[in-house]
């Protein structure tokens, strides 16, 4: 028994890509996010913010707040795990700090279970595969305090198991501009190219390789293009109880051709939307699109494609909870993913509270 094709596939597919490098994190944030399409470039109003947009810390509430997030993927056999914290810092500036974990747990390594005389179960072990990143963002507004400036840096770290790691850095840079219920902002992520260089432990795979005829994978460095998403949001009647948030975001890639909307050399263009109906702020209603595609029937004709979501948020005094529907593995309308958030504002009456009966 030599079932090597699986871990064979995780290294390929974890150095091989450079189109494509570091797609964990376009996933995206947050199941407010995914239940509006991940149009959130210049309507983040939380923690968030560090991931879509470092400059819309700024719309955070001035004291500390925690976000976290879990969905799973492919039948749960993928986990996705997201935390951040945004700190208030002096003279309106604002602090964050964000983690991204996307990983497959618990999977068989057969590689010694046979060693051409015998199968020896004991030989089986279990590894995991990850990618992981931590974002450090700032912001802080200009002199017209509409408009607030934000960046991130983020350093990348992926795991194959006992076979292989990477590490990447990257910076993000963001604006956004507010005036009166408008919001318009603007992000550009891997604005330096974002890079991952890639260490091989050969000697965990290199005598199966050779046995089967497989090139040893080198050492190397792969590159994350820049991406440019810019967007806008409107606040419809947020003097009264009920306020209607429609927003849209356009996404510009710069490494050719996607299978996007507008796919084209060397830019090609994406599109999400989302509409957040609102009471007060203790109920929110979400829908969204997200992954316009132009397709082809059987007959050759065209017809336009996306992924629908939709969610639900609750507040209560000083805690928030998110849910969505949504689907942004981009392989099939049916691989549709439930991701949960929790928000905890820690207001100052809340850090009373919570100190003096700690106390």
């Amino acid at each position: 028994m030599r079932n090597w094709g699986a871990i064979w596939g995780l290294i390929a597919l974890g150095a091989a890509q450079v189109k494509y490098s570091n797609e964990f994190l376009k996933i995206g944030v947050g199941a407010r996010a995914a239940a509006l399409g991940n149009a959130q470039v210049a309507m983040a109003g939380d923690a968030t913010a560090g991931y879509w947009n470092p400059a819309a810390l700024l719309s955070a509430p001035d004291y500390p707040q925690l976000v976290l997030m879990h969905s799973e993927y492919f039948a749960s056999v993928a986990k996705y795990d997201y935390g951040a914290l945004s700190l208030g810092l002096s003279s309106g500036q604002r602090l964050a700090v964000s983690f991204i974990r996307l990983g497959i747990d618990d999977i068989p390594n057969t590689l010694r279970f046979y060693d051409g005389n015998t199968y020896d179960f004991s030989r089986i072990t279990k590894f995991s595969v990850a990618d992981m990143a931590l974002y450090l963002s700032y912001a802080r507004p200009l002199r017209d305090t509409s408009l607030s400036v934000g960046g991130s840096i983020k350093v990348i770290h992926r795991v194959l198991g006992p076979f292989a790691t990477a590490w990447g850095f990257g910076l993000d840079a963001g604006l956004l501009y507010q005036r009166g219920s408008w919001r318009i902002g603007a992000a550009l992520y891997d604005g330096t190219s974002t890079f991952n260089a890639w260490t091989f432990n050969t000697e965990t795979f290199e005598q199966a390789f050779l046995l089967t005829g497989n090139a040893i994978p080198q050492n190397s460095i792969e590159w994350t293009r820049p991406s440019l998403r810019i967007g806008a949001g409107v606040h419809l009647w947020s003097e009264r109880r009920i306020s209607v948030v429609p927003m849209l975001d356009g996404v510009l890639f710069t490494d050719g051709p996607r299978n996007v909307l507008l796919p084209g050399r060397p830019l090609s263009v994406d599109l999400a939307t989302g509409l957040e109906l609102r009471y007060r702020d203790w109920v929110a209603l979400r829908v969204g699109a997200t992954n316009f595609q132009r397709l082809r029937r059987w007959d050759g004709r065209s017809y336009l494609s996306f992924y629908p979501t939709v969610g639900v948020g609750f507040r209560l005094w000083y805690f928030g909870l998110d849910y969505a529907l949504a689907n942004f593995t981009g392989f099939s309308q049916g691989l549709y993913s439930h991701l949960i958030s929790v928000r905890v504002d820690f207001h100052p009456a809340f850090t009373r509270r919570l100190f003096s009966k700690g106390g």
